[in-house]
């Protein structure tokens, strides 16, 4: 005959139908002496298996929906961390409740978790004495606690490897290797955007079977962003992946993958990478560092250049060549310049600024076309200088749509301005301008993801150069009186004048590229005409309304030019 709290048991171990909850099993007699410290109105939480924790830093990798959480106070006493945090961490997961064997370490909960519990209804459950491993109701619970025990010692030794090479000097790559030696995995290191930083791996099929896997995208990033590329473990089509998170100071650097084909990752296995990301975190955060005064020197020097102050060609061109920039060929200016305020809201407190995080991007993807190429953030904007040659056009739309690419670093929109080439150092403020001024002019007419040559702005260049706005308001509502107010038919009977000017007064052709009768349009310029004054006949009218249409398109007014 089965005993209460056997018949429990069995209904938790072995999947039976009726559920079992927190309350029924206080009501037996497995957990010595409970007592419910807070979180009682969540009693009737279901639960579906026991786990013991002995870290409960490392909560997050051990512990699932329905769990019954056991641990003791001196488990809890070693965690950096207040309780609050392991109860809220806890909850997250979906436990059903925690159980605290007391001892000398932790003889009590503070108010503070208290208070917690209580808001998540999370059961808080004190004993005197260590409940009974052997028992039924614990089935399982010693081999999950061996699991946490031999990550422990696998994630020490390994930090222990990748701290010894890293002070030794070793960079990401190398840091990489060893972590891929010792797990027997291909390894994956990215920036936070999935941007490839290193790949490692003694079994080159595995590095490709990484890389050809679902967790990447057809330009080699890892999908941060998706399911299949994002935090924790899952299965791919080629194979078994674990991913997490590279923090250093409360910022989010990157990620650090591990992949097998051989074999299904397990829990184990996320706890071991995650001790590895650790010390990849410290790596970067010393990078960064080292880096940190070349790169105040580097932004100081290229904005010199941009304002005229970076002396003679010679000196200049010498300078340069310290930092890897070859400015003594003929160049081009870049200015990339994320949309203002689109960052605002959604900027989060363990992220780097938006410029910083473009100009890395950038340069990742610069480096593979143009590795003597200048590139700094400036402020607001990003700003290159590069090679100039017949293609330089088309390159740099490349190195856009690489950053840009699929849920990668220019998820934020920017517009970009290029400049014509210059082959004199003196000549490098005055194509900076005409990159600014294409960057400025070409988001206003085209839009937000706007990229703009100056070549491009025609007569675009000369009204940006009129300061006063004033004025040229003034001249559009002059030359087309009411066809400058945003109702419906104003915006129809200026494309259809658009139309008009750009065929030169060519009723025919008109008619047919709006897809509209010849008699329609004759009317429509006679009410023009009416509106405006005999464009027909008068040229110098003409080019009046087509400047003040390219005025309003300019303002952004009109997107359908």
């Amino acid at each position: 005959m089965l005993t209460r709290s056997t018949a429990i048991a069995a209904r938790v171990t072995d999947g039976g139908a009726e559920s079992t909850t927190v309350e029924s099993i206080l009501d037996t007699d497995f957990l010595s002496e409970g007592v419910v410290l807070a979180g009682r109105e969540g009693l009737g939480r279901i639960v579906d298996r026991l786990t013991l924790i002995e870290n409960p830093e490392s909560i997050r990798f051990w512990i699932g929906a329905q769990d019954l959480v056991l641990t003791t106070g001196f488990a809890l006493a070693q965690s950096t961390e207040p309780l609050s945090s392991f109860v809220s961490a806890a909850h997250s997961a979906g436990v059903a409740g925690i159980v605290i064997h007391f001892d000398e370490d932790i003889t009590t909960i503070d108010d503070d978790t208290r208070a917690v519990a209580d808001e998540l209804e999370l059961p808080l459950i004190a004993v005197s004495e260590s409940f009974a491993l052997d028992h039924v109701l614990a089935r399982g619970v010693r081999d999950r606690a061996k699991q946490q025990v031999r990550a422990m010692y696998r994630s020490e030794r390994l930090r222990k490897l990748l701290v010894a090479r890293m002070v030794a000097g070793g960079g990401v790559a190398e840091l990489a290797s060893a972590a891929a030696a010792e797990l027997d995995v291909a390894v994956l290191m990215t920036t936070s955007d999935g941007r490839r930083l290193a790949t490692a791996g003694a079994d080159e099929e595995e590095v490709r079977a990484l890389c050809r896997s679902s967790a990447l995208d057809a330009t080699g990033r890892l999908k941060t962003d998706s399911t299949d590329g994002g935090l924790g473990l899952r299965t791919t089509d080629e194979g078994a992946i674990a991913v997490c998170a590279i923090s250093a100071n409360s910022i989010d650097h990157g990620r650090v993958a591990a992949f097998s084909r051989h074999r299904t990752l397990s829990t184990q296995d996320l706890h071991v990478v995650d001790a590895a990301a650790a010390v990849f975190a410290l790596a970067v955060t010393r990078d960064l560092a080292l880096s940190k005064i070349e790169e105040k020197h580097r932004a100081n020097f290229l904005r010199d250049l941009l304002l005229g102050r970076g002396g003679e060609h010679p000196h200049a061109v010498a300078h340069a060549q310290r930092f890897g920039w070859n400015i003594g060929r003929p160049v081009v200016v870049v200015v990339i310049e994320p949309t203002p305020g689109v960052d605002a809201t959604r900027q989060a407190p363990d992220r780097m600024p938006l410029v910083d995080r473009q100009m890395m991007a950038f340069s990742g993807a610069l480096a593979q076309r143009d590795p003597h190429a200048a590139i700094a953030a400036l402020g607001t904007e990003t700003v290159i200088m590069m090679g100039a040659g017949p293609n330089t056009v088309n390159a740099i739309r490349d190195i856009i749509d690489s950053v840009r690419g699929d849920g990668g670093g220019g998820r934020q929109p920017f517009a970009v301005g290029i400049s014509r080439p210059c082959t004199s150092v003196e000549d490098i403020p005055g194509i900076y301008g005409q990159a600014r001024t294409a960057l400025k002019v070409g988001r206003q007419i085209y839009g937000t993801w706007a990229v703009t040559t100056f070549d491009d702005l025609g007569v675009f260049r000369l009204l940006s150069l009129v300061e006063n706005d004033d004025e040229l308001t003034s001249f559009t509502k002059e030359t087309l009186h009411e066809l400058t107010e945003q109702t419906v038919e104003a915006r129809d009977m200026r494309k259809t004048l658009e139309m008009l000017l750009a065929t030169n007064i060519n009723i025919a052709e008109t008619a047919r590229n709006l897809h509209f009768h010849y008699n329609t349009l004759r009317y429509r310029v006679v009410k023009l005409e009416k509106i405006l004054g005999p464009f027909t006949e008068r040229p110098d009218l003409r080019l009046d309304l087509s400047l003040a249409l390219k005025i309003m398109a300019m303002r952004g007014i009109d997107h359908y030019m």
